[in-house]
């Protein structure tokens, strides 16, 4: 038998008593397996396989052999935080059978910090023990090829909120800080506040509209430091001088306590202000200045003035907008959105059902000021839905975001999949407006049959819950988990059917951005639908462009890398690194960790083997291109390719292709084809601080409830 350790990380702690003061954005975990080597100098260890970035509370499986030791290193996208720590895999698999072959601990990182590990102790088949004695390289392409399918997290840019040019984004704060703005304590648990990029000035998240000081930090060399309406500006110099503190203060900009014993900091002799040594060049000319009165008294002006445009700037209320900016950006995408409807949901206050979808009533019109929840085309007898119409079966995944479950709706005896998000951490990753992106997206996805149809959603105070189809044929993660990698003809159907759905929503001006075998699924017949819209970027049609990074690292196109802006080239891209997965069985880019991935993905060419056809060569080459404009799908037809020329494209879009396989299924609720570490869990759903979320803007979630006109229907039935 050869045993080997099932192992995960669930949670990282910095230490509080080490002083890490800044924000710890999104830590990720980075495992290096390393053997050891005996050389004339002695013993030394080598890295042989490719690093693995499990997610959290997720699993990944490290044969023990003599010698071999696990390096693991903890990081975050600033590269700030870099603490690591070796465990010997002899060591821990001896910890383990001590404990009745599972343990959980906390692994002490240096320099700081610490890690949830959980590990299992299994004796695997002897057949595959057999491998090592029989062709060591059959055993070694193995492992290889299970290292390099590990499920991977999605990784996204923090959000960034531009605000007279600060750039604020949420931010954690682990100590007392106050609010530059309204100076009162900025409370709350997790991310409670936004902070300036540039600045470090520190805000309350309901204080961004009363921003009226420009950022120093983008505009140090100029004197102007807020004009408004280019009718007048305020520029009072502070006069600060250095000042003993003899009780507890804190700095009036970035927030935070003013250390030291003596000449703790500087306080001008105008208006009192009180700031650190470092924050002083960085401190607006405001002196004797209430931003918060400021801004609402301008506010309450620009409400009773009329919108004026000109050609170079737009006034809206009392904000100035500059052409370019974010904030005309986002005026300019919420115009659209109230004038043509965020892809069929909601116009102007008439509320209908995407097209497509079974006959409704006619559109409702209800006065802004009266609805709290849109209506959604549903039945004259209004059906709404709770948790408590769902039974829960199973736990078919779960992840920082939240978890899913197999559930059944009692009153038809329906199976559907429901995705169940925490409020608190989407209020904290920033993320309300990708929640309802991907609500928007899924409500679309009725028009395709190749995309992942919504059934309804709703909401309580602590969760919001998308209700989905249930696709009990797993994703091609897990099958090709199983296969190694598939062979040419299933490839090229599931290759076909999903370019019918990506093309779809390049048509509808949505850029999927995190395509990858994790998020296709099967249905019980075995034809795919693309799952998971949380990346999706709406409005994005002829010449749009964006350039948030985002996306899961195996697979983010090089335009993303390079910070350019770009258009749904990023999706074809995705595509040929997973129609190269398919086939090959293994990642085209590698690297020891992060930073050697993403050099490899903008500089390295794949390795293709021997016995790959001509027409697969040809069009993973053409998909490769790093030019996006010359890229396969964004140049030429993608469906006219030699490696499509057995596809009837005409059957394929109305699903009249048979399926090269098919999933083995024994029920409605089959949860075979789904990792066993989920469904061996019990069905609930997490317990949520009631502190944090009694803080919660529940007001932030207020159009997100929908339901499917046929699923109202069969409710009311």
């Amino acid at each position: 038998m050869s045993p080997f350790l099932r192992i995960g990380f669930s949670n990282f702690e910095i230490d509080p008593g080490l002083a890490y003061h800044e924000e710890v954005l999104n830590p990720y975990c980075a495992v290096y397996m390393k053997e050891a080597i005996d050389t004339e100098k002695g013993k030394v260890y080598k890295q042989k396989k490719p690093t693995m970035y499990p997610p959290w509370s997720t699993t990944f499986d490290a044969h023990i052999h003599r010698g071999r030791i696990m390096h693991v290193m903890v990081k975050d996208r600033t590269a700030e935080l870099k603490s690591e720590a070796t465990v010997s895999l002899d060591s821990l698999a001896t910890q383990c059978k001590k404990e009745n072959g599972k343990l959980e601990i906390w692994l002490d990182m240096k320099p700081q910090g610490r890690l949830l590990m959980e590990a299992k102790y299994y004796l695997e088949k002897s057949d595959v023990a057999g491998l090592t004695e029989e062709d060591p390289e059959l055993e070694q392409e193995r492992e290889g090829l299970f290292s390099l399918h590990q499920r991977r997290g999605a990784i996204k840019q923090a959000k960034i909120h531009v605000v007279k040019c600060h750039e604020f984004s949420a931010t954690f704060f682990p100590q007392p800080t106050f609010c530059s703005v309204c100076k009162e304590f900025v409370w709350g648990l997790n991310k409670q506040g936004y902070q300036c990029r540039q600045c470090n000035a520190a805000i309350h998240k309901k204080c961004i509209d009363k921003v009226i000081a420009k950022c120093t930090g983008s505009a140090i060399n100029s004197k102007e430091t807020m004009i408004h309406k280019e009718r007048f500006k305020i520029d009072m110099p502070h006069r600060f001088k250095v000042y003993n503190y003899k009780s507890p203060t804190f700095c009036e900009h970035c927030g935070t306590l003013l250390w030291g014993l003596a000449r703790q900091g500087l306080k001008c002799e105008e208006c009192s202000m009180n700031v650190h040594h470092k924050c002083q060049k960085k401190v607006a000319n405001l002196c004797g200045v209430n931003q918060k009165l400021m801004a609402e008294a301008l506010a309450i002006i620009g409400s009773k003035r009329p919108v004026s445009f000109s050609c170079d700037k737009r006034t809206l209320g009392a904000v100035e907008f500059t052409p370019g900016s974010e904030q005309e950006k986002s005026t300019r995408d919420s115009d659209i959105i109230s004038r043509e409807g965020p892809i069929g949901i909601e116009q102007a206050g008439v509320v209908r059902a995407p097209s497509g979808l079974q006959a409704a009533p006619p559109a409702i019109r209800v006065p802004d000021g009266q609805r709290e929840e849109p209506l959604y085309a549903v039945p004259k007898k209004e059906t709404k839905f709770s948790i408590d119409d769902f039974i829960l079966h199973k736990l078919l995944g779960k992840g920082s975001f939240g978890k899913v479950f197999l559930a059944e709706l009692a009153k038809s005896g329906q199976f559907f999949a429901v995705k169940v998000l925490k409020k608190d951490v989407v209020l904290m990753d920033d993320d309300v407006e990708c929640t309802l992106v991907e609500r928007r997206v899924l409500s679309l996805a009725w028009e395709n049959p190749f995309l992942t149809h919504l059934h309804c959603t709703f909401q309580t105070k602590e969760n919001l819950f998308f209700v989905m189809e249930y696709l009990n044929g797993g994703d091609l993660m897990f099958h090709i988990q199983n296969c190694h990698k598939f062979d040419l003809q299933r490839s090229t159907f599931y290759a076909a059917e999903i370019v019918c759905g990506l093309q779809f929503l390049h048509s509808k001006g949505v850029i999927y951005r995190d395509l990858k075998l994790d998020n296709v699924l099967l249905d019980s017949e075995g034809h795919i639908k693309i799952a998971d819209f949380g990346m999706c970027k709406e409005n994005m049609l002829l010449e749009s462009r964006t350039a948030t990074f985002c996306g899961t690292p195996d697979y983010i196109a090089p335009e993303i890398l390079l910070g350019q802006k770009y258009n749904n080239s990023v999706d074809w891209w995705s595509f040929g690194v997973l129609v190269y997965e398919m086939l090959i069985g293994q990642s085209p880019f590698h690297g020891r960790d992060e930073e050697q991935l993403f050099q490899s993905i903008r500089t390295d060419n794949p390795l293709y083997p021997r016995w790959l056809t001509k027409d697969s060569k040809d069009i993973l080459v053409k998909l490769f291109v790093r030019e996006p404009e010359e890229r396969l799908g964004v140049k030429g037809n993608i469906r006219q390719h030699s490696f499509f020329s057995s596809i009837d494209w005409n059957a394929i879009e109305h699903r009249q292709v048979v399926p090269p396989f098919k999933p083995t299924l024994t029920s409605p609720s089959d949860c075979s084809n789904f990792d066993k570490e989920f469904i061996n869990e019990k069905p609930r759903l997490s317990c949520a601080d009631r502190t944090l979320i009694n803080s919660v803007d529940q007001t932030m979630f207020r159009n997100f409830s929908f339901v499917n006109p046929g699923m109202a229907c069969a409710a009311v039935r």
